[in-house]
């Protein structure tokens, strides 16, 4: 659309016209080509990183319990990520 055509000339053309590059456009398949599945990993690690930093605060109890909660969230989530599944 040039700034010198009316909007109507522009409305009234056929949908086949497109784009003048439409041809030229490079379309491609999404990647990943399939979606990992869902998994309680990353609010698992939120949960065990929010009991560590309080358990700084309030409690050696709280944060060996939060240190293993994250420890294995994070592990847990790497395995997933190299397993590919």
């Amino acid at each position: 659309m040039s700034a010198t055509e009316p909007v109507s000339e522009v409305a009234a053309r056929p949908a086949s016209e497109g784009a003048p590059n439409d041809e030229k456009r490079d379309w491609g398949v999404a990647k990943p080509a399939t979606i990992p599945r869902p998994t309680y990993s990353p609010a698992a690690l939120a949960f065990g990183l929010t009991f560590f930093l309080w358990g700084l605060i309030a409690s050696p109890v709280v944060l060996v319990v939060g240190l293993l909660v994250t420890a294995v969230a994070l592990a847990s989530w790497i395995g997933e990520m190299r397993d590919g599944e």
